[in-house]
């Protein structure tokens, strides 16, 4: 599925950064014995702008101590025939590779790249989705941990974050639900991806199936682009009010970050300078402390969106960016936020 034409769609609807303009931006890492769970980046090849375990490994590098991380879904390494909707099950092939040659030195440090996958499978095949997900289970080696299936939708096409365009209201659809039902019986989790003026969807689908662990990506797509330019305070009310009412059930479980996306609309990417860490802290903190309020820290975890928030600002500065707004917490809190609560929803062997 990666190829020339998804290269490029995907380059338009996530723009790639800038070295040169990174570089301008340099800090000294705050509290580097800290341990980190990066819950979620990507990892792609060309035709897209190449972000693969050497990359991943020279960000890891920058001085943070990242002990784990877990890939999301991103089409890349997809099977390129055999049946169509057994394709994705190469991705899990390709990161769990990718997973065991980090673990045996190839990219030097000691991060565990890849120490969860998180991939896709439709759940729109209902029942049938159970074969699919089994073959992820299969080719992951234990690293398999869960499927995102992107619902994102808004209906001006200016606002686009996904190479799928899913229909409006998908997590409502009683044959993705008859499909989601499979994820609780294998034990895997739901990683959910839509905007803010989806939660109530999210909120929905968790309460009609508590037993399935679900984690809310880029906590939950606060929008700032298209029509909803110059209208924070608007969103973040309705915003606000979508994350009270996810986070009334248990089972779910917040990312915290996405923030530096094109989408978030604070255009960091349009600074002469990349933003400093206090910059990004005093931005993002209004939605950090109301995540934290609402689901407490031990269903909280910090993310870097790799390479996409690469946009706005180095892998460096954006974890100091996180550890200035959790200046304020216990050293127990800390440990939630950026390892323990990933740690613990995604199973992984630390």
């Amino acid at each position: 599925m990666t190829n020339s034409a998804t290269g490029a769609t995907q380059r338009a609807i996530l723009p790639s950064s800038d070295p040169a303009w990174l570089a301008k931006r340099q800090e000294p890492i705050l509290e580097p014995d800290l341990p980190i769970v990066d819950p979620h980046h990507h990892l792609w090849d060309e035709p897209r702008v190449r972000y693969m375990g050497e990359e991943f490994a020279a960000d890891l590098g920058a001085g943070h101590n990242v002990v784990a991380t877990v890939f999301a879904d991103c089409t890349e390494g997809y099977r390129s025939s055999g049946p169509e909707n057994m394709r994705p099950v190469g991705e899990t092939e390709t990161m769990t590779r990718i997973g065991e040659e980090s673990d045996a030195g190839r990219y030097g440090g000691r991060t565990r790249i890849n120490a969860g996958i998180i991939s896709y499978a439709d759940l729109r095949e209902g029942a049938g989705v159970e074969a699919v997900l089994r073959a992820h289970i299969e080719a992951g080696k234990g690293r398999f941990k869960g499927i995102r299936q992107s619902t994102s939708w808004d209906p001006d096409p200016s606002v686009r974050s996904t190479l799928r365009t899913p229909p409006e209201k998908l997590l409502l659809d009683p044959t993705l639900r008859e499909g989601f039902a499979c994820l609780e019986k294998l034990g895997l989790v739901f990683d959910s991806w839509v905007y803010h003026h989806q939660l109530s969807d999210v909120a929905d689908i968790a309460g009609a199936f508590p037993g399935t662990s679900i984690v809310l990506d880029h906590v939950g797509g606060p929008l700032g682009i298209g029509p909803y330019a110059g209208k924070r305070d608007e969103v973040f009310a309705i915003w606000k009010k979508g994350i009270q009412e996810v986070a009334r059930h248990e089972n779910v479980s917040v990312k915290i970050g996405g923030l530096a996306m094109r989408i978030s609309g604070f255009g960091f990417h349009e600074l002469d300078v990349p933003p400093s860490s206090e910059d990004l802290a005093k931005a993002w903190r209004p939605y950090v402390e109301t995540c934290i309020e609402a689901f407490g820290t031990r269903r909280c975890m910090f993310e870097s969106n790799f390479p996409v928030d690469q946009l706005s600002c180095s892998y460096a500065v954006l974890w100091n960016g996180f550890k200035r707004t959790a200046q304020g917490a216990s050293a127990e809190e800390k440990a939630d936020l950026f390892s323990r609560t990933a740690a613990r929803v995604y199973s992984l062997e630390l």
